[in-house]
């Protein structure tokens, strides 16, 4: 990277959760960021109603976890039900899942946000503009804006990282184009904050009934979502009125004098994604660079994926020990797991939003008797930085988020990520250090690795012990002795035996793109 004189390691367009999370990820790092918000004051309205365990543990990553009771509840179950109340498909959560975390968290935005804040303001290195309106990006990483009192400033970074939403500013002034597959449709969005305590289980739910598709999802405590699908006819003017919604929500026994409409508005999902994610020193992240259907809780969450899969990229390049390649490797990743997220939402959506009675009698037929299952998968990496076999593919569980567990160190028991910290781990339950060549060392060390020799459950060691027995469990599970895990949870390699290990690490430095000292 040339030298030049920047105001900033990173720039980030947008401060909402996609943006303030990357800042603290870069700023945890020590890295110098600048975050130019459109909005003079915090939006008080929610949005997203739910995060992933995989996101929680992103969110843990930034220091908010001890806040989750707060912004929100676990959800028990997601089920999609015909108009008579039977189960086509039914989804049921864990308490603790793979990530050690719920597998999903029902949340109110506005409260995740305002604790994303505090922990923003609390770190040095972050600096955050707000009410400002940014007017141009270049490929150098200029970025012109007018502040709140209308004065055209420019503030210029390293990197640029638009996560300035779906009607992107610094997408458009990137000019890459947007593949929409042009499956969309309206919905009147009701926010109900509930006078009473009420249960309801499963915790969301898709009604399927061809006369008005519905969805109900919880939003945070006391808080519920109704949605409804605008019919063949009806115009958003009509749909998009108090007295609608009320009249909507009366089968639901929500009433004025139950419930308060925090509010009502009509608004369109799209399912797309952006054809360019990086042009010169400019990236895209969240909705910038994709956008989905609600119908599987990801809109945020993969947003979320983005960031914590580029800012150690960024880091790196950054520090001066890769090159600024590896951030081709950045949407190559990214890519295809958002591609997979966006049409398993538009086949969902697809089981949801139909209003022709036959067609959802045969659909009903043809998914009852529904089936009840666990969280889905993770959806895996399968291009990137990624151990390869001699064929060149990356089979599982390489490319997969590694589940966390609680490990003990002396006296204190927590989940891996607290205990034993963040960044790239290489894990294993015997001490690899005799095999590793000084090479070896020296890649491990340019890029922070902590080598974590983990002792079986029950064991009396002064090192950290596998307390519930996740790893050891996973380990036999995969068939290997050690794993090499990037700082974004992604598995990159496995090992064996100790004497494979010193190839991992090799791969690994070949792939980064390591810079010589």
């Amino acid at each position: 990277m040339p030298d030049r004189s920047v105001d900033a390691d990173v720039v980030i367009v947008g401060c909402g959760p996609i943006g303030r999370t990357l800042a603290l990820l870069l700023a945890d790092a020590g890295r110098r960021v600048v975050v130019l918000e459109r909005r003079l004051r915090p939006y008080q309205l929610p949005r997203a109603t739910s995060f992933d365990g995989e996101t929680a543990r992103c969110f843990a990553r930034v220091g908010v976890g001890a806040a989750f009771t707060r912004i929100g509840e676990a959800a028990d179950g997601y089920d999609w039900r015909s108009a008579d109340g039977r189960t086509l498909i039914g989804v049921d959560f864990a308490d603790t899942g793979r990530h050690g975390w719920p597998d999903v968290t029902t949340m109110h935005q506005p409260t995740l946000e305002a604790v994303l804040r505090d922990r923003v303001a609390s770190l040095p290195g972050i600096e955050v503009r707000a009410g400002c309106t940014v007017t141009d990006v270049t490929e150098n990483g200029e970025v012109t804006y007018t502040d709140a009192d209308g004065t055209a400033a420019t503030v210029v970074g390293s990197w640029v990282v638009g996560c300035d939403g779906a009607n992107s500013t610094v997408r458009r002034r990137m000019g890459v184009g947007v593949t929409d597959l042009g499956f969309s449709y309206d919905w009147l969005l009701c926010d109900v904050v509930l006078a009473e305590q009420r249960t309801f289980s499963p915790t969301n739910m898709q009604i399927c009934d061809p006369a008005r598709p519905t969805t109900v999802v919880a939003s945070g405590p006391g808080r519920r979502r109704w949605e409804f699908m605008r019919l063949p006819g009806e115009s958003i003017d009509d749909l998009d009125r108090a007295e609608t919604a009320w009249r909507l929500l009366k089968a639901f026994d929500v009433r004025p004098d139950n419930a308060t409409l925090e509010r009502q508005a009509v608004y369109r999902f799209r399912a797309s994604w952006a054809d360019q994610w990086h042009r010169g020193r400019v990236l895209l992240a969240g909705d910038a660079a994709h956008s989905m259907p609600p119908f599987t809780g990801q809109g945020m969450c993969s947003g979320v994926r983005d960031v914590v899969n580029l800012a150690w990229k960024l880091d790196l390049v950054l520090r001066g020990v890769a090159s600024g390649t590896l951030l081709d490797a950045y949407m190559e990743e990214r890519l295809p797991h958002v591609r997979a997220t966006v049409e398993t939402a538009v086949t969902l959506g697809r089981i949801v939003c139909v209003t022709d009675e036959t067609a959802a009698a045969g659909r009903d037929a043809a998914l009852f008797p529904g089936t009840r299952s666990g969280a889905p998968a993770p959806i895996p990496l399968r291009t990137g930085v990624l151990q390869r076999a001699l064929n060149g593919t990356s089979p599982p569980p390489v490319g997969e988020p590694v589940p966390q567990g609680r490990v003990s160190v002396g006296s204190v028991t927590d989940l891996f990520d607290e205990v034993i910290g963040h960044g790239f781990v290489l894990l294993s339950t015997v001490d690899p250090v005799p095999a590793l060549s000084d090479s070896d060392r020296a890649c491990l060390a340019a890029i922070n690795a902590r080598i974590v020799v983990l002792a079986p459950p029950g064991t009396d060691s002064s090192g950290p012990v596998d307390t519930d027995g996740t790893y050891y469990t996973y380990l036999r599970s995969i068939k290997a002795r050690a794993l090499l895990v990037r700082p974004d949870h992604i598995v990159f390699g496995t090992a064996r035996t100790v004497s494979q290990i010193p190839g991992i690490i090799g791969q690994l430095r070949n792939l980064l793109r390591l810079i010589a000292n």
